[in-house]
């Protein structure tokens, strides 16, 4: 690789991290775009941070000026009194025009599996917006589709496992037949360093080697952590009222309804072979001394 300036969004954050971290490895120079340059720099300085200006495109290109090619892992879970799904839809378009109008070469862009502009999901069909954006931006693309992450900063499957340690009986939303297909944040990071040196337009499916029915997920990490539990099937706005009020004492969001009826509709799962490498079976193992031992708030990651 011949060494240029990339632009990685939210590399303190998490997926930007590792996508930085493998940037620095290969000899380039790194910046990222940020909202919080107050957090420790994990990187010892060599990662300079600026201010994540999305409503001033001026300075936003200006920021971005001599970069070839950006990371793009911007985004919002669910809507809250400080973000929304628009919001993040209508930062990113201007994210894209002034990466446009800096001269960037290329956009790896971090989507989700099976977006679609017809979706009823605000989630998906966002998603689906930014990538017809991408498209037409006139900019080369990468677009990357992962499922579920996990790593060791991750939310779903620490939180599986916290509930999992405490409580001596889980519920899945139905009968948990639905499936996903997880893959390693570092699998991710390395699929988006990889197509950054490319310059034809794609798009990738990023999922694991392995394949879970929810039920299974949920089973497997249990019985890895040595805390399988009885799991009982439960109407889905039982099991969103349980984690509502769950939610309420511990200060978070555990999950939506559209997050639920994602997760039914089977919208993280497709028939596509793998491009991770990392199993997640293999990954537990690994950390099932200190995966789900605390709980990880996605309220209290956006308000640091």
């Amino acid at each position: 690789m011949t060494a240029e300036i990339r632009a990685v969004t939210g590399a303190f954050g998490y997926s930007g991290r590792y996508i930085a971290k493998r940037l620095l490895d290969a000899g380039h120079q790194v910046i990222t775009l940020t909202n919080t340059r107050n957090r420790d720099n994990l990187f010892e300085g060599r990662v300079r941070a600026l201010p994540l200006h999305y409503h001033d495109p001026a300075n936003l290109a200006s920021a971005l000026q001599g970069v070839s090619v950006l990371y793009n892992t911007y985004w919002v879970r669910f809507n809250y009194r400080w973000f929304t799904l628009a919001q993040a839809v209508a930062n990113t378009r201007n994210l894209f025009t002034a990466a446009r109008d800096a001269g960037v070469r290329r956009i790896v862009h971090v989507s989700i599996t099976n977006p679609s502009l017809h979706s009823p999901l605000e989630y998906f069909r966002g998603k689906a917006e930014l990538e017809e954006a991408l498209k037409t931006s006139g900019l080369s693309y990468a677009i990357l589709r992962p499922t579920v992450l996990f790593g060791k900063e991750d939310i779903l499957i620490n939180n599986i496992a916290w509930m999992l340690r405490r409580f001596p009986v889980f519920g899945v939303f139905g009968d948990g037949s639905y499936r996903l297909q997880p893959i390693y944040v570092d699998d991710l990071a390395r699929l988006a360093v990889e197509w950054g040196e490319r310059t034809d337009d794609v798009i990738v499916d990023a999922i694991g080697p392995e394949t879970f029915t929810y039920r299974e997920l949920v089973a497997t990490i249990g019985r890895l952590i040595g805390c399988s539990r009885l799991i009982v099937s439960v109407p889905p706005w039982i099991g969103y009222y349980v984690a509502f009020v769950l939610g309420v004492l511990l200060g978070d969001v555990i999950i939506t309804r559209d997050e639920i009826r994602g997760l039914m509709d089977d919208l993280l799962c497709v028939d596509s072979e793998p491009t991770g490498t990392t199993p997640l079976t293999t990954w537990v193992e690994q950390h099932r001394d200190s995966l789900g031992t605390r709980y990880t708030s996605e309220l209290a990651r956006r308000r640091r």
